[in-house]
C-alpha cells in the first residue's frame, strides 16, 4: 500500500500548491539551501513559473546564484530589501527565498501577501544566530508558515544532531559570512562545553 502511494506521488509530479508558506530552517551545514533548491527544481519540472531571491550581501559562492554547500546551484535574483520581492513576483507560481535571516522584518508581510495572492512561498534560513538567539524574521515566519521543516547538521564533536552554528573566530558581529573555517555545527551539550572552555581560556 505504501509503495503504491509513493508511486502515485511520483507519477503525479509536483502539484500546484496555491497560497502557502513553507519554511526550511536549521543550523549551518544542515541542508537548508539544498532542500530549497530541490523544491524549486521540482516546481520548474512541473512547468510552474518560479523565481528565487537571496540577500545581496550573500556572495560566498556566487553573486547571483543560490549555491548549497555541496555546490548545487540555481539562478537567483539578489535583493537589498524584502519589498523588492513583491515588485518582481508578478505572474509567478512559486517564490523561493534563501538566507532569509539576513533580510528585514518586512519579509513576514511580504510572504503573507504573496501567499494570500495564491503564491507558494518557500523560505530557507538560519533559525538562530551563533549565540542561540532567534535570527531576524525567521521566528515570525515559522509562526505564520503552513509548514515548517527543521533540518539538522551533524555535531562535529560527538555525531549527534546539531543544535547551533558555533562561531570559531573571535568576532561579535551578528552577521559574519563564513563557512567551515568560521563555523562548526554543534549539539546543545557540546555547545555548552565549548562555551565553558572559551570562558576558561579568557579567564572568566
Amino acid at each position: 500500500m505504501y509503495f503504491c502511494i509513493i508511486m502515485n506521488a511520483n507519477l503525479q509530479g509536483e502539484p500546484h500548491r496555491p497560497g502557502r508558506i513553507e519554511v526550511v530552517c536549521g543550523s549551518m551545514f544542515s541542508g537548508k539551501t539544498e532542500e530549497l533548491i530541490r523544491r524549486m527544481k521540482r516546481a520548474k519540472f512541473a512547468k510552474q513559473k518560479v523565481e528565487i531571491f537571496k540577500p545581496s550581501i550573500d556572495t560566498r559562492y556566487s553573486d547571483v546564484n543560490v549555491v548549497s554547500h555541496d555546490q548545487t546551484a540555481i539562478p537567483s535574483t539578489p535583493i537589498e530589501t524584502s519589498s523588492t520581492i513583491l515588485l518582481l513576483s508578478s505572474d509567478i507560481d512559486v517564490v523561493g527565498i534563501d538566507e532569509a535571516q539576513f533580510l528585514d522584518n518586512g519579509l513576514v508581510d511580504v510572504c503573507n501577501e504573496l501567499a494570500n495572492r495564491g503564491v507558494r512561498v518557500i523560505v530557507a534560513g538560519l533559525d538562530m544566530d551563533f549565540k542561540g538567539v532567534p535570527f531576524g524574521p525567521m521566528p515570525a515566519l515559522c509562526a505564520i508558515a503552513d509548514d515548517v521543516t527543521k533540518v539538522h547538521a551533524i555535531c562535529v564533536k560527538c555525531g549527534s544532531l546539531a543544535y547551533i552554528s558555533h562561531r570559531l573566530v573571535q568576532n561579535d558581529k551578528r552577521v559574519l559570512l563564513g563557512e567551515k573555517m568560521e563555523y562548526e555545527p554543534l549539539c546543545r551539550d557540546c555547545y555548552q562545553k565549548s562555551l565553558t572552555e572559551e570562558r576558561k581560556e579568557n579567564g572568566e
